[in-house]
């Protein structure tokens, strides 16, 4: 699933230059079609076409795993799933396979949501609180503390990896980026949250901070198909390295369960 640097590395090719394609920012909606429904959640497809052709874009931001693009009168958001990427491509290139929608502009380009596994999702909305309300803080805002992360972890009497991708809890980390975050923090996935110190909880957003702004310096992670053009895979300390050296210790990396999801660490690094 594309997680933080994911989408922060979309959010970016979005709103810049690149020898690949134009920034989309200032680009007025010509033409929009949908062609796989499930992925609108609001509005109604035919509503969805009509109101959002004219409209500007005026700024592509991020909030967790959401793209949110802030249009004339409307925010156009979206959650790309397991799968989701947003493309940038010629408006007379053939609809690829796995299109869920698409929105032209003028200049003979168009914006395509692709998404392979039908999880990622799409809203028009006039106030994007409406969708992102519930939202916990961004790990790499300036003003996200220490002190305030050691007040959310202590909160709560939970395992640390189902904690961490609690978007209600945390935005935007997820499998990948946890796994990472907890061997470099050298804290067990299945330590609670409430046992933590106050040095391990600042060890602990520290390594957060780290491994995503690595992530995005490497324009996040590139794995099989879900995301392209990344390389922080090739950084990875634990997540799928099941069986290899640790980094720290040369101990072999453990894979286990939780939460029904493969989770990553040291046994020596890392102890309950």
């Amino acid at each position: 699933m594309p997680e933080l640097p994911e989408v922060e590395t979309i959010r970016y090719n979005l709103s810049h230059d690149s020898a690949n394609s134009k920034s989309l920012i200032g680009k007025t909606v010509q033409n929009a079609v949908i062609i796989w429904t499930r992925s609108l959640i609001e509005p109604p497809a035919h509503e969805f076409e009509l109101r959002i052709i004219g409209q500007i874009i005026n700024e592509i931001g991020r909030r967790g795993k959401y793209l949110v693009i802030r249009l004339t009168t409307d925010f156009l958001i979206f959650h790309l799933g397991m799968s989701g990427d947003l493309i940038v491509e010629a408006s007379t290139a053939p609809i690829a396979k796995h299109h869920r929608l698409f929105l032209e502009f003028p200049g003979n380009h168009r914006l395509a949501f692709n998404d392979p596994r039908k999880f990622g999702r799409v809203w028009l909305v006039k106030n994007q609180l409406d969708i992102l309300a519930s939202l916990g803080p961004e790990p790499l805002d300036p003003n996200f503390t220490t002190d305030d992360f050691h007040k959310i972890i202590v909160s709560h009497q939970r395992q640390l990896k189902p904690l961490l991708m609690d978007q209600k809890v945390l935005a935007g980390l997820g499998n990948i980026y946890t796994d990472e975050a907890l061997h470099l923090a050298h804290l067990h996935p299945l330590r609670h949250s409430h046992q933590l110190t106050r040095d391990e909880s600042g060890r602990l957003w520290k390594s957060i901070r780290l491994v995503l702004e690595e992530g995005i310096l490497h324009n996040g992670s590139s794995i099989d198909w879900v995301f392209r053009g990344g390389d922080f895979q090739n950084k990875f300390r634990v997540y799928q390295r099941t069986g290899e050296p640790c980094p720290d210790c040369n101990t072999p990396v453990i894979k286990i369960t939780v939460g029904q999801r493969g989770t990553h660490y040291c046994p020596v690094c890392q102890p309950l």
